[in-house]
């Protein structure tokens, strides 16, 4: 059996259960409701309200830009990421877990982006790949109101909104797979393929 660790929202559950319910052998721990055990096998970040102003590392000139923040939740991903990062689990980032990556490696947030909060479930954005990007898809549905700024050192991008250059795909350098993408791959089908490789990492990982 393969542990994942994770924080996920209560209106998220029945999503991510859809997902992970393609892999038997693997168990969801959500950290919202209850405590992952001391050693897992990869950490997922998910979607969710905006980070708390005291774990950005920017100023906020206009405080109301921060919607519904969580601070308990900041704090227990922010702690879940470096050791993630250090003992290398396949590491999984969603919409607001790519910016939580991006801060916890150093970037910056804008924190208001126009037109990306589409209706749910539509895929109708389309992507700009960078040429070498594996994990390709070439309409992705958009739902957040900010996104990455300036990149962390050792992120590299892999795909941007075509109509504005908005990110909205990156992984980590120099690691066997930390990936981050800006939508939300939990709510289609379409997007199996990107949680068969984090599952495929999380089986392949050297111990």
């Amino acid at each position: 059996m393969k542990h994942i660790a994770t924080w996920i929202r209560e209106c998220d559950a029945i999503l991510f259960d859809r997902v992970f319910g393609a892999y038997p052998g693997v168990r969801v721990w959500n950290a919202r409701v209850e405590t992952p055990p001391g050693r897992v096998d990869g950490l997922l970040l998910t979607g969710g309200s905006d980070i708390s102003r005291e774990f950005l590392r920017q100023s906020v000139p206009d405080p109301g830009l921060i919607e519904n923040p969580d601070p308990a939740r900041d704090a227990w991903e922010f702690a879940a990421v470096p050791p993630a990062l250090d003992q290398r689990l396949p590491l999984f980032a969603i919409c607001r877990g790519l910016q939580v990556l991006n801060v916890a490696l150093g970037g910056t947030l804008h924190l208001d982006v126009p037109n990306h909060n589409h209706l749910k479930f539509q895929n109708v954005q389309p992507l700009h790949y960078a040429e070498g990007a594996v994990l390709q898809i070439p309409r992705v549905n958009s739902s957040h109101h900010q996104a990455l700024d300036r990149i962390a050192s050792g992120l590299e991008i892999e795909a941007w909104c075509a109509d504005d250059n908005v990110i909205e795909q990156a992984r980590l350098r120099d690691h066997p797979f930390v990936l981050g993408v800006q939508y939300h791959p939990e709510r289609d089908p379409l997007y199996q393929s990107l949680f068969d490789a984090f599952v495929h990492h999380m089986h392949h990982a050297v111990p």
